[in-house]
């Protein structure tokens, strides 16, 4: 089989982007999520307008069972995995530390953190026998500045930058690359899931500045993932135009 792209978090957002970018360039991708039916719809359209191979498996990455289930008996034409994107992950809630949610903090540690390990430890054994591979973790500007009210998620994706230097030390012996993309602002899923639905909140979010877009990740992650196999981006802060930082934006 050609090359191997597996991404979590493939429903919608940066994940969905990334299939369809690498799909496009002919890669067979394994693609992961919660929402059966999105998954399935998405691994349909790909089929058709690239002509490759998609695997989609249902799991969520919260639960140590489900990803070891899914991941450990993954059928042989499709062990030999290239390529890991770690993209699942939200935020949930933006509370003072004393007003927030501690399902919200459970959920975001969970899935952010304990799901990006859960998944790199099923997948990279394939990588070290192979003595090839990358990861590419999805962090954000948040692990890199704390802001207001941004308590849990931030410490999430500190956790993330943090968990990714340690990645690329460690699987140094075994030829293995390790990036971590950080975007800022992204119009995505990602607002609307952080207010629970709420749209007007959501759509706040980008007014008086133009913000990055799933599209320019997707393009950000392909390049990363074809440079020459002696060059490695190991981190990699990307932010619209309007944005400096975690917390500086310029809006009209």
């Amino acid at each position: 089989m050609d090359q191997i792209i597996l991404i979590t978090g493939a429903t919608s957002g940066f994940g969905k982007a990334i299939a369809e970018k690498f799909a496009s360039n002919q890669w067979n991708c394994i693609i992961t999520g919660r929402r059966k039916d999105r998954l399935e719809a998405i691994a349909k359209e790909l089929k058709e307008k690239y002509k490759i191979k998609v695997l989609p498996l249902v799991f969520d990455v919260q639960s140590r069972e489900e990803v070891m289930s899914a991941l450990g008996n993954l059928p042989d034409e499709w062990k030999q995995v290239d390529i890991l994107v770690n993209n699942a992950g939200l935020a949930l809630g933006r509370d003072s530390f004393d007003q927030a949610n501690l399902d919200d903090w459970d959920t975001m540690i969970d899935t952010n953190v304990k799901g990006l390990m859960y998944v790199s430890k099923a997948i990279l054994p394939l990588m070290v026998e192979r003595k090839k591979g990358h990861v590419i973790n999805l962090g954000s500007v948040a692990g890199k500045e704390v802001y207001q009210n941004g308590n849990g998620y931030c410490a999430s994706k500190y956790a993330v930058d943090a968990l990714s230097k340690s990645m690329r030390i460690d699987l140094l012996p075994h030829k293995i690359k390790v990036t971590a993309i950080q975007p800022g602002a992204a119009d995505t899923e990602f607002s609307i899931v952080r207010y629970k639905g709420d749209q007007t909140k959501a759509d706040q979010t980008y007014i008086g500045y133009k913000p990055l877009y799933a599209e320019d990740i997707a393009n950000i992650a392909y390049y990363c993932a074809t440079l020459p196999p002696h060059v490695c981006i190991n981190d990699l802060v990307v932010t619209c135009t309007a944005q400096a930082d975690a917390i500086y934006f310029h809006k009209e």
